[in-house]
């Protein structure tokens, strides 16, 4: 069973993913750490973002016991990996690896932003999480002041935006839902009711499944 949740920034994707990977006993696999952490090498190496080259380089030597998680989250690194995952080959270079960790015995979750276009564009189950960028942008400003960090509303709400169009519009798996994904806007539920109500969809696509 592979389960693939796509959404834009702060939509609650990653949470609602590692709920039902929690829920269903599957491994799970947040996608953007692979670019995050791409990006990290490259701050790393004292090398420009939008050096290809180097990227790509970086993307293929990723191994995913690689990661220190702590290191990759926060606002410069979220920015950052927007640009690397901007760049065609880096996502070429990581397509395999993911791919890798849906094909594991039983079945994975995996959330990121082309996963059931891309990636696994054969899960059983595909979910597209959305909200508004006002309710986006609150809850990272509420994220970054819980974790003792100034914010300035008008700057998150920026910065949502600017990500936003860098994702939608790049060349190469721009974030769309995939044809067959069902949309769960979250603009008004909590981590609780967005995972009830998506346990409903994965209940239901089962379902079709098994008739099927």
């Amino acid at each position: 069973m592979i389960i693939a949740i796509d959404g834009p920034a702060a939509s609650g994707k990653g949470t609602l993913a590692r709920n039902l990977a929690r829920h269903f006993d599957l491994p799970h696999l947040d996608t953007g750490l692979l670019y995050r952490a791409t990006a990290r090498a490259l701050m790393e190496q004292g090398r420009n973002l939008a050096d290809k080259a180097a990227a790509i380089a970086a993307a293929r030597g990723l191994a995913l016991t690689d990661f220190d998680e702590a290191s990759l989250r926060g606002r410069e690194m979220a920015e950052a990996a927007s640009i690397v995952a901007a760049i065609p080959e880096v996502r070429a270079a990581l397509v395999e690896l993911q791919r890798a960790f849906a094909r594991r015995p039983g079945g994975a979750v995996l959330d990121g932003r082309d996963i059931g276009t891309v990636i696994c564009p054969e899960a059983c189950t595909k979910i597209f999480v959305t909200a508004s960028a006002e309710a986006r942008a609150t809850r990272r400003a509420l994220e970054l002041s819980a974790q003792g960090g100034r914010t300035d509303y008008a700057a998150v709400l920026e910065e949502i935006l600017r990500r936003d169009a860098r994702d939608k519009n790049r060349a190469t798996a721009p974030l769309v839902p995939a044809k067959d994904a069902i949309v769960l806007d979250t603009t008004a539920l909590d981590a609780q009711a967005a995972f009830k109500a998506a346990l409903a969809i994965v209940q239901g696509t089962r379902s079709v499944a098994a008739r099927g």
